[in-house]
């Protein structure tokens, strides 16, 4: 599937079905037999946490173009249907591994989910009682009438339809019933062992409840019935040109997120004809939107019954991230970086480091002032928690909190008032932008003058993804960096014109115009027979000046390699057009995350890191940061461990094909699999890993 542009040489490769095409990716995982069972089962319930995500964020203007049968912008009909079409294929994978490879499996290591037909007269016994005592004190079914129409259904909530016979308490023959099934229940419950056996039983409130649904309609026959789950439009617009406070105009929208325009319609598989298109016609949707799936409408809540389970040896090994190589604990931070720069490489190395930096600073009385953006940082932050503190010892505080972080909107808000409630001075950036840029700065008193640290990072402060994401942090005394930061939060804080920095660059200004420039600038070389070589790592690349620009220094001359975890509109290998550039996305155990850029012309190299991926948004809608690095040292750690380890990947690297589709870098070009396969997360995690 692919998009015309001007240059009728080059076809850039959808985007959304470059995002379901690293969802396949992920689901590879769940059928690997050399992934232990419950983390397949694990992989299983991302990749369904995704295509939630995706019909949440990306799927709104296909079906808004669908109704209207006209083409808006890049959306028809017809790419309605080849989306939908593209995820009913991914959804049937799901399911098929689910039901057909990984329950049995689970069943043979003790494991078992007993539907209603397989539980013996004692369990039947156990969640009778367990229903009537635990759950269906918590149910309220509503009967649809006119008193009664149709319920508000909230966003990814589980719920069931009932066909009734008989007449109500009124000698009312309304036959449809809907019973919601609150949020609060757990999704999975373990039942008590059976004497003599060693498996594990559970079973799914959705078996549960539909086992005893007849119980809700005392008087009256239960003759059709189906779960079902929507799945609704959830990003929030707001227009922050016309709000006079933008936090009061969030909370509002995070009111009314859980009910936005429906998208996707899960019903059981063996749902009526009647049900299904009964509720097709309440939430105003065809029938591609309706999805019938042989199991649990809500796969994300497998990771419910993974954690409930006690059987490490169906799990990862631990994996205890190093304190990391140029740090000694116990030494000072502001000691330590007079000396130079320091790289942190997450999650191989521990981002407590980075917590311990911040806490340093906290309780230095020499500290004056702590500078920090906030865009996603967890439900329970040590961070937050450091920066009240600071306030609380006299520091000059001041957080950049990105209210609009998707779907860490409520968090974001609430950790912003709570900043604010102890004298912290909170800012929200810049209106219109995002602010994305990952950095701190810290001011300090040294003998008599001031002078400044930072940290910059490809991640979020975030300790839980930092445990998952494999990003970079930067930790520096570098001065003309450092007054870069000052700058940038200067203009963050008061709006004020961005003067010219030392160092850094800076999207929405200088981001986008420089990687063009670096692009056309080894094209120019490459053309006139010197050497020009590009390797970039990203998570996705998705805009189209910047893969043209890639296109055009690929005919040039210049050996391209991209390392895109995600989606990527870029094909690689076209003939005339793209032979210089090879493509390549590594799905490992830990998220790739982190954003490295690599420029060699005529024997001058340039690598930097940034919080920015290559897509319009990054450059033109957002407040990222990009910076050098200029230590050899470091630059070729950076290069070892960033971009040439994943470049010879051969177990967890998929390498993208000129038609858009992505094979795995073990099959070698005669169709065999390689008989010596390396990983290069595996690789820094032996390389990284505590034995502590």
């Amino acid at each position: 599937m692919s998009a015309n542009i001007n240059n009728n040489r080059l076809q850039f490769l959808d985007r959304d079905h470059s995002i379901l095409a690293f969802n396949e990716r992920v689901m590879d995982w769940a059928r690997r037999p050399d992934v232990p069972l419950l983390e397949r089962l694990r992989y299983l319930s991302i990749v369904s946490s995704n295509l939630d995500e995706f019909f949440e964020v990306r799927m709104a203007p296909h079906l808004s173009a669908f109704k209207a049968n006209e083409q808006r912008g890049l959306y028809t009909a017809a790419t309605h249907d080849q989306v939908s079409a593209k995820v009913h294929e991914l959804v049937a994978q799901q399911y098929a591994i689910y039901n057909d490879e990984l329950l049995p499996l689970l069943e043979k290591k003790g494991i078992k989910l007993v539907a209603h037909g397989e539980r013996n007269p004692r369990q039947r016994r156990w969640v009778k009682d367990f229903f009537a005592r635990e759950v269906q004190p918590l149910l309220l079914p509503v009967g649809l009438d006119p008193a009664h129409p149709f319920p508000q259904v909230a966003n990814k909530s589980l719920n069931f339809i009932v066909r009734l016979t008989g007449k109500d308490a009124f000698g009312r023959e309304n036959e449809i019933a809907i019973v919601k099934v609150p949020r609060i229940l757990p999704r999975f419950f373990r039942m008590p062992p059976v004497k003599g056996s060693k498996q594990t039983h559970f079973v799914s409130i959705s078996s549960l409840i539909r086992s005893h649904l007849s119980d809700l309609f005392p008087g009256r026959q239960v003759t059709e019935f189906s779960q079902f789950r929507v799945t609704r439009h959830s990003d929030l617009a707001v227009d922050e040109e016309e709000v006079k406070n933008l936090r009061t105009a969030l909370r509002k929208g995070l009111q009314q997120r859980n009910y936005g325009e429906a998208l996707r319609l899960e019903v059981s598989a063996g749902c009526s004809e009647y049900l299904s298109s009964f509720l097709l016609a309440q939430f105003a949707l065809p029938v591609q939107s309706l999805y019938r799936v042989p199991g649990p409408v809500n796969l994300v809540r497998l990771n419910q019954l993974i954690d409930q389970v006690d059987a490490p040896a169906l799990r990862f090994e631990r994996y205890n991230a190093g304190w990391p190589l140029q740090l000694t604990p116990g030494q000072s931070y502001f000691e330590r970086l007079q000396q130079g720069d320091v790289l942190i490489h997450q999650p191989y190395e521990s981002f407590d480091a980075v917590l311990a930096f911040l806490r340093e600073a906290v309780e230095d009385p020499n500290v004056l002032a702590i500078k920090q953006t906030i865009y996603r940082t967890g439900a329970k932050s040590e961070l937050m928690d450091l920066l009240r503190e600071g306030v609380r010892r006299g520091k000059e505080v001041t957080a950049v909190v990105e209210l609009k972080a998707r779907f860490d909107e409520e968090a974001n808000i609430n950790y912003a008032e709570r900043l604010e409630s102890v004298g912290a001075q909170v800012v929200y950036g810049v209106v219109g932008l995002k602010t994305h840029a990952k950095m701190m700065l810290i001011t300090r008193r040294e003998n008599g003058q001031l002078r400044r640290y930072g940290h910059l990072s490809t991640g979020n402060y975030n300790p839980g993804t930092a445990r998952l994401y494999t990003d970079l942090s930067y930790l520096t005394a570098d001065d003309a960096l450092t007054a870069d930061l000052e700058q940038i939060f200067l203009h963050l804080a008061s709006q004020n014109r961005l003067p010219r920095l030392n160092k850094a660059l800076i999207a929405p200004f200088h981001l986008h115009k420089a990687m063009l420039e670096k692009v056309e600038a080894a094209g120019a070389a490459a053309k006139a027979g010197k050497e020009a070589r590009i390797i970039l790592k990203m998570n996705a690349l998705t805009d189209e000046p910047l893969a043209r620009a890639l296109a055009l220094a690929s005919q040039q001359g210049v050996k391209i390699d991209l390392i895109v975890r995600g989606a990527c509109i870029l094909p690689a290998q076209v003939p005339g057009v793209t032979d210089n550039v090879s493509v390549r996305s590594v799905i490992g155990r830990l998220l790739e995350h982190s954003r490295v850029f690599y420029f060699r012309v005529d024997g001058a190299e340039e690598l930097w890191l940034a919080s920015a991926d290559w897509m319009n948004r990054n450059m033109l809608r957002r407040v990222e940061l990009a910076w050098p690095v200029t230590d050899a040292a470091l630059r070729s750690r950076i290069m070892d461990e960033c971009l040439s380890a994943y470049l010879h990947d051969t177990k967890d690297a998929w390498l993208l094909q000129p038609d858009g589709r992505y094979v795995p870098a073990a099959i070698t070009g005669t169709g065999k699999t390689r008989t010596v396969l390396h990983s290069a997360q595996a690789s820094l995690m032996a390389r990284y890993g505590s034995k502590g």
